[in-house]
């Protein structure tokens, strides 16, 4: 323990001397076998779980190891986690049991972080069922891989496992990998207060706590400089931004009712940012104030993410949802009244305990009538620990025949919807060379659909005019405007 004597008690410091000590062991490594271990970060879920990578990538590079194509030529894999729906869970557990032969015939390290990790349960069923997992650790304490590397590296812990109940506190300023060079999501809250009666998420990802204006405003500016062009604000429900702020800031003492549209409108005020994204809206909390600001700051992608789940107003109220189905309806209205061009995402769940043939019509009635985009579907998943789990479950063929329906449906009105811009020309961020066409690269308007054109990777990156050629269901063909 003589190890432990001056270490730095605050963070990020106290990370930053692990990453060192960690460092001291991968040069040993590198010394011995002439050449520096591997690490893949293995993502499942949402845009935070993707944020969170990077910064566990981040640290592994700042620590010396190097990335691998694939987690099986990896000597470190990490899996970040999602628990949201039961196939998450199962599609870990198989990439645990293909690993097992590669561990114990090797040196090979394994970690497990994310979500999953918050269910006390799971984490028993790894430690019984997956002993040979050599660090376990939450969402709340993710900042820490390399503390927890370091026990494990230095031998004082064969297998490693901390999970927190509720989180300590908040680190940024950790180094961080982005898997663009043009585009980052910047976290402006953690954690959720919704307590949707079918939804894990408050339960894993903590209460809701929002970062200092000040903070976020930093970070936006330093990507800026940087050469980051857009920026997606994150949060599991960015409407509510405001609540229970992680540090003192001025700008809330001086103005206590400063909330999502106003730190909206000041990231838009930074130069050199050219598109503003958020993820995720809650139907409940978007309000006309931030419909305004978007409407007058051409900067906002017009494209909002407003998950339903369902059009039934029953079944709404059993969700915890806290609105109505003409609430919703009439949101929709007012969204579309001052952002004619918007596009309109959203999530839908199929199967929810009780839900009758008369609430399903509901959900399709408000699908025909919100005119999405894209519609994001889904089956109810039963997740342990929910008020919903409790509930009596619908029978798995009434479920899979009302979800065949949605599906057509959906297929249908959103193909539809997305044709209304074929022959106009938009303005297209470049993101990638495309996988399935030589010669091609995608790129993605404001309001958030793909288009495919012909192009190099001398594009990535840069924003072009793309004339609209053909609509294909839910992306475009295209033709670049010299």
């Amino acid at each position: 323990m003589n190890d432990y004597i001056n270490i730095p008690t605050t963070e990020p410091a106290r990370q930053q001397y692990f990453m060192d000590r960690c460092h001291e062991y991968i040069e040993e490594i590198i010394s011995t076998k002439g050449k520096a271990p591997t690490f893949y970060v293995s993502t499942f879920g949402c845009q935070m779980n993707a944020r969170d990578s990077e910064k566990l990538t981040g640290i592994l590079e700042k620590i010396g190891y190097t990335e691998a194509s694939a987690e099986d030529k990896a000597d470190f894999v990490i899996y970040n986690t999602c628990t949201v729906r039961e196939n998450a869970n199962q599609k870990l557990y198989g990439h645990l049991g293909s690993l097992k032969k590669k561990k114990e015939s090797s040196d090979m390290m394994i970690g497990i972080c994310g979500c999953m990790m918050q269910q006390p349960d799971i984490v028993e069923h790894i430690k019984e069922s997956f002993g040979f997992v050599d660090l376990v650790f939450g969402t709340f304490n993710f900042y820490k891989l390399a503390e927890l590397l370091y026990m494990r590296l230095s031998g004082e812990k064969k297998q490693v496992i901390e999970v927190l109940a509720a989180p300590e506190e908040n680190v940024e300023h950790l180094p961080e990998h982005k898997k663009y060079s043009f585009k980052s999501g910047v976290n402006i809250m953690y954690g959720c207060n919704n307590f949707c009666t079918y939804c894990i998420v408050p339960y894993v990802r903590g209460r809701e706590r929002s970062r200092a204006p000040e903070d976020i405003i930093a970070e936006v500016k330093c990507l800026a400089s940087e050469g980051f062009v857009e920026i997606m604000l994150l949060g599991q429900n960015v409407n509510s931004y405001g609540v229970n702020f992680l540090e003192e800031s001025e700008i809330i003492k001086a103005n206590p009712s400063y909330s999502f549209p106003e730190l909206l409108e000041d990231i838009c005020k930074i130069e050199g940012i050219k598109r503003v994204r958020f993820m995720t809206s809650h139907p409940k909390d978007l309000s006309d104030k931030l419909i305004d600001v978007i409407a007058r700051n051409p900067k906002v992608a017009r494209h909002i993410h407003l998950p339903v789940q369902s059009g039934s107003t029953e079944v709404l109220c059993k969700m915890n949802r806290r609105y109505t189905k003409d609430d919703y309806l009439a949101l929709v209205e007012r969204i579309r009244a001052k952002l004619p061009d918007v596009s309109l995402t959203t999530d839908i769940m199929v199967g929810f305990p009780g839900e009758t043939e008369e609430d399903f019509q509901d959900t399709m009635d408000v699908v025909r009538r919100a005119g999405y985009d894209q519609v994001f579907t889904f089956i109810y998943s039963m997740r342990t620990g929910t008020p919903a789990a409790t509930w009596e479950q619908l029978p798995e063929d009434v479920v899979n025949e009302r979800f065949s329906r949605l599906l057509e449906l959906v297929r249908e009105t959103s193909a539809k919807v997305t044709a209304r811009f074929e022959g106009e020309t938009k303005e297209v961020l470049v993101e990638c060379v495309n996988d399935h066409m030589a010669g091609y690269v995608t790129g993605r308007m404001d309001n958030n659909i793909l288009v495919h054109f012909e192009g190099g990777e001398d594009l990535i990156g840069q924003f072009v005019n793309v004339h609209l050629d053909k609509a294909c269901g839910f992306y475009y063909m295209g033709t670049i405007k010299k």
